[in-house]
């Protein structure tokens, strides 16, 4: 019980923080964004509305100044005074800018003619040294070049030089190789290629051997010898196939055969019952005409049903 108080005080506590936490929370966001100036309704009640608000009258070109407000009439000219004197002043602030100005601009334009005069000077001078400088440096580009082309010359006689020198002897060692190689003197083992001996190379290859034929030949027995094998297993297996629907189709003929004979034989059953029914019924109509109707008075004689007494069938046999 103590253990669950001590908790329950402690989410109390808890709870509480949590409150007062919600509530400054909501406190500070009415502060920020739910000013009281940024209500719809705001400008009905504030409190500054009367030093906020414009005076009657701002100047005579005011638009509020209407006739009915009897606030301007024709004729008046409040301001005279003022506008002369700032006209006046505007007009001699202007006179001193513009001799300003015109100052300001002579002298801008001696100093960029100065400027200009000295600009020219110097881009002549860098103009003749770079002139200078590109002389010169052709002469010593085509001093370089020349030698470098009289060296080049001659390296290139010393490389053809070589060139045909090593070209003389590839030559020799090419027809001498050649002379000596395998190719002319037809060695079997120059057609054998990097992957083994079954791997040949065509333009090296000079035929077969004599144990290459064999082999071949061999192994073309072989292949005919199990050729003619494969096809008498298929012969011996067509043959079992025949004897085996031979016997299946006598099989069948057999038992039709003799579901025919137990045929005849039931119908020779079922004819001679149904003769025998017939005798029967045929001697009960005979007894029935004869002895059970013979007393019928002759005034109902003609009203009685003529009886049709036909051969006994099945239906006949199953009713009896």
């Amino acid at each position: 019980m103590k253990k669950n108080d001590k908790l329950m005080c402690l989410l109390e506590e808890q709870q509480k923080n949590e409150i007062k936490d919600m509530n400054r929370a909501l406190i500070e966001f009415h502060k920020n964004f739910q000013k009281p100036e940024t209500r719809r309704e705001f400008d009905l009640n504030d409190p500054q509305a009367l030093k906020k608000d414009r005076p009657a009258r701002v100047s005579d070109d005011d638009p509020r100044c209407t006739i009915s407000g009897m606030q301007k009439f024709m004729g008046e000219d409040l301001n005279y005074d003022q506008r002369m004197k700032f006209q006046k002043e505007q007009l001699r602030e202007w006179s001193l800018q513009q001799q300003k100005d015109w100052k300001n601009a002579l002298a801008d334009q001696k100093l960029a003619d100065d400027l200009y005069d000295k600009f020219r000077i110097e881009l002549d001078r860098k103009i003749m040294e770079e002139q200078r400088k590109e002389e010169e440096s052709k002469r010593a580009v085509c001093t370089a070049t020349k030698t470098f082309n009289r060296i080049q010359a001659a390296e290139l006689d010393h490389k053809n030089e070589l060139e045909k020198a090593q070209k003389i002897k590839d030559d020799m060692d090419e027809i001498t190789c050649l002379l000596q190689g395998d190719f002319l003197s037809e060695n079997p083992d120059q057609a054998i290629g990097p992957l083994g001996k079954h791997h040949v190379l065509v333009d090296r290859w000079k035929g077969m051997n004599q144990e290459q034929l064999m082999e071949i030949r061999q192994f073309q027995k072989e292949q005919a010898l199990e050729k003619l094998r494969v096809k008498e297993q298929e012969r011996r297996r067509d043959v079992e196939w025949d004897r085996q629907r031979l016997q299946a189709a006598r099989a069948q003929l057999l038992w039709e055969r003799h579901q025919q004979r137990q045929n005849q034989v039931q119908r020779r059953e079922l004819d001679f019952m149904n003769a025998e029914l017939s005798q029967e019924q045929k001697a009960k109509n005979i007894y029935l005409k004869e002895e059970e109707y013979s007393n019928i008075p002759t005034g109902f004689r003609s009203n009685l049903p003529q009886f049709d007494f036909p051969c006994a069938s099945g239906m006949d046999l199953w009713r009896s």
